[in-house]
């Protein structure tokens, strides 16, 4: 595989380099932002997450999707 020179600017070089985790090169940290994710990369995320806490993630989901549809709403009188 070969190699490439680019050029980016200041700030998004400081974006790479916060993402990017010991042992993992910057190549590594430009896939992982760009590739197309799945539902099925999710799966099991929540595995393990006690009911309680999922509970309380539903709710606030659910509290911020009514406040933004409201938001929305307001915006289009």
């Amino acid at each position: 595989m070969g190699t490439k020179t680019i050029t980016i600017m200041d700030d998004a070089y400081e974006l790479l380099k916060r993402n990017k985790t010991k042992g993992e090169s910057f190549s590594d940290v430009i896939r992982k932002s760009v590739e197309k994710k799945s539902w099925y990369d999710f799966a099991g995320a929540w595995k393990g997450v006690p009911k309680e806490d999922v509970e309380d993630m539903k709710k606030m989901l659910k509290k911020y999707k009514e406040e933004a549809t409201k938001s929305l709403f307001e915006k289009l009188k």
